[in-house]
């Protein structure tokens, strides 16, 4: 079975990939399963450069196809941040649960109808041939005035979906892998790799 590894120390975004992907007949494996325990600087401008970086340099080490994904939040209010430093959002230690905390407060007194805001994923793939994929997936919505669910990782708590009147903390694991950033994203590179792989199994 072919192998592919996906460039991330992030175990709730491991768990979606493998979900999503699992009809693709490959093995998705993360980077330290893969022996490698190192992080690459997210030296990009932009979510689609710092996904291509990730990719590259694993897939340089591996041989391998590695896939790598950039996401993050952009609050339009906030002059679209904390966006590809949603991760670094707070400086070092900063938890899941200061990085929310530290949005909404923010973003207090602040109306709901200037609390747009959304998740973007860029993913890359890159082959040992020299090949490199990428799509993109984006999710709108709102940031909430205080976190709700315990479901999702990150800034799912306080990033409400007005269609469907919860936050993505709140949704079930295949509802938020049908409609979110990533599973957007994850749903197009599984055709892009499904048109690139499959002929050659």
């Amino acid at each position: 079975m072919k192998k592919i590894i996906f460039a991330t120390k992030n175990q709730g975004k491991l768990k979606e990939i493998k979900e999503i992907l699992k009809d693709l007949p490959v093995q998705i494996i993360s980077q330290e399963e893969a022996g490698l325990d190192m992080e690459v600087e997210e030296t990009g401008t932009t979510f689609e450069e710092n996904a291509i970086l990730k990719a590259k340099t694993i897939m340089e080490y591996t041989g391998e196809i590695v896939l790598a994904d950039d996401s993050g939040l952009e609050v339009d209010y906030l002059d679209k941040g904390p966006g590809v430093y949603s991760a670094r959002f707070g400086g070092p230690g900063c938890s899941d649960k200061d990085k929310n905390h530290k949005i909404i407060e923010l973003l207090t007194g602040v109306p709901k109808e200037q609390r747009t805001a959304r998740f973007i994923c860029v993913i890359a793939a890159t082959f040992p041939d020299g090949d490199i994929i990428t799509t993109q997936g984006v999710i709108e919505g709102f940031i909430n005035d205080k976190p709700k669910g315990n479901q999702g990782f990150g800034y799912d708590p306080i990033f409400y979906v007005p269609q469907y009147q919860c936050t993505t903390a709140e949704m079930s694991p295949a509802l938020k892998n049908e409609i979110s950033h990533r599973g957007k994203a994850l749903q197009e590179m599984k055709k892009q790799l499904a048109k690139k792989i499959l002929p050659r199994l």
